[in-house]
C-alpha cells in the first residue's frame, strides 16, 4: 500500500519531497512554492548566468539545433568555472550535445544548478 502524497496548507500543491530511504518518501511540511516564500526566496531561482545578463540563445552553438522549447537548450561553462559568468565563457547548447561534449571531454561544465533547499 502507497501513502498518498498529503497536500500543503496553501491547499493548492502537493507537500514537497525530502528524501526517500529504503523505498520509503519523507515529505516536508509545505509545497516549494511556500517554502520558497517563507524564506523570502523569490519563486523561481535565477541562475547566475542570467543575473550576468547571457541569455540562450534559440540553437545550439555546436550542432546548430533548433529548440521547440528552451528546455531543450543547456547554458555551458566552457572553462568549467561555474563562477565564472563572462559572456564569452558561455555557450548555449542542446542536450544530445551536451552528452557528446561530456564523452568527448572538452573541458565544458553544465549551467549553475543548485538545489533549491
Amino acid at each position: 500500500m502507497t501513502k498518498k502524497r498529503p497536500l500543503c496548507s496553501c491547499r493548492n500543491r502537493p507537500v514537497a519531497v525530502n528524501y526517500k530511504r529504503e523505498g520509503v518518501t519523507y515529505y516536508r511540511s509545505k509545497c516549494d512554492k511556500c517554502l520558497r516564500l517563507q524564506k523570502k526566496l523569490s519563486i523561481t531561482p535565477i541562475a547566475n548566468w542570467q543575473k550576468a545578463g547571457y541569455k540562450k540563445k534559440r540553437n545550439c552553438e555546436k550542432c546548430g539545433f533548433k529548440a521547440q522549447h528552451r528546455i531543450q537548450l543547456i547554458v555551458y561553462h566552457i572553462d568549467g568555472d561555474r563562477n565564472n559568468n563572462k559572456i564569452e565563457n558561455l555557450k548555449t547548447v542542446c542536450l544530445n550535445c551536451a552528452k557528446l561534449i561530456s564523452i568527448e571531454g572538452l573541458g565544458w561544465a553544465q549551467g549553475d544548478l543548485v538545489p533549491d533547499f
